[in-house]
């Protein structure tokens, strides 16, 4: 047997890039998958039925079952549509890939109120959206998985991304309340931060030196490389990996932390502005984290 034999896959944003190479993935795992992108430019503007109907029909070319969804993950009741049309399909859902997103860059000061919502009805409120319509029917038949693509822009920090780091953060929050709520069910729910050169990424500016060097080094990154991870998080292999953050890199594959205490510091009676400024904050300081970007912290070439 093929390691996802006999489940149902859903992916989100599949027309292309990761999304693509995770839907081809699956089918070659023997999932059946539904292949989900409203097919929409990276800006979230437009629609296109072609990109998603191509990538199911590669998958049936190679004899595996898939079905081409557009419907939006931004709203709720087309999320619990793109759900049901694997019920439908399929009979049944065993994975959710929530791996939908769209870019609005802009420096914070300069940040509208539309850019800010429109990743975050994507990216955080279409993860939120597509979970829960799959978490009835991953709760009755006592299994199920998630995979949620983060980004080490909201892990560790980037320039011009307030409103996609915000969003890719929350993911990571939203994907340890999944694993700790649904545990019981024998759900699963684990976030990746991927490394690689995609269409999203390609829409990086490229007017200084430091931002050419950076688009570069990320064009040295398969999308492919990615998919493995996700693969394997879905089969019955991960059956007690649960709430963790991966991130992959060409041939790296990282653990990411989570937040917990680094440095404490007490005092008897409590504590007054000045005596945080004299005693508190000096002994915390040394724990501080710089203010750095996510390719300060991954600073020597893929692997």
């Amino acid at each position: 047997m093929k390691l996802l034999e006999g489940r149902v896959a859903l992916v989100t944003g599949a027309g292309g890039g990761i999304g693509r190479d995770f839907a081809l993935a699956f089918g070659a795992a023997g999932a059946a998958v539904v292949v989900n992108d409203i097919g929409t430019s990276v800006h979230g503007e437009g629609s296109d039925a072609g990109p998603a109907e191509k990538v199911a029909n590669e998958i049936r070319a190679t004899g595996g079952k898939a079905l081409a969804n557009t419907e939006s993950v931004a709203d709720w009741e087309s999320a619990n549509r793109i759900v049901q049309s694997a019920l439908d399909a399929f009979g049944r859902i065993d994975v959710v890939v929530n791996n939908a997103g769209i870019l609005r860059d802009r420096f914070f000061f300069n940040m509208s109120v539309e850019e800010w919502r429109a990743v975050i009805d994507v990216h955080l409120n279409g993860a939120f959206y597509v979970s829960r319509a799959a978490a009835p029917h991953f709760r009755s038949q006592q299994s199920g998985c998630y995979v949620h693509m983060t980004s080490t822009s909201g892990l560790v920090g980037n320039l011009g991304q307030a409103n996609y780091s915000a969003a890719k953060l929350g993911i990571v929050g939203l994907s340890k309340s999944i694993a700790l709520d649904m545990q019981r069910y024998h759900v699963r729910s684990n976030c990746i931060a991927p490394f690689a050169y995609s269409r999203m990424i390609g829409s990086i500016p490229t007017e200084t030196a430091d931002q050419q060097a950076r688009v570069e080094k990320l064009k040295s990154m398969e999308t492919a490389k990615i998919a493995p991870l996700a693969v394997f998080l879905a089969s019955g292999e991960a059956k007690d990996v649960s709430g963790q953050i991966f991130a992959v890199r060409a041939n790296e594959l990282f653990l990411m932390s989570q937040n917990r205490p680094l440095r404490s510091v007490h005092r008897a009676g409590g504590w007054t502005p000045a005596s945080i400024a004299a005693h508190g904050m000096p002994a915390l300081r040394a724990g501080f984290y710089p203010l750095e970007r996510s390719q300060d912290v991954f600073s020597w070439d893929p692997v």
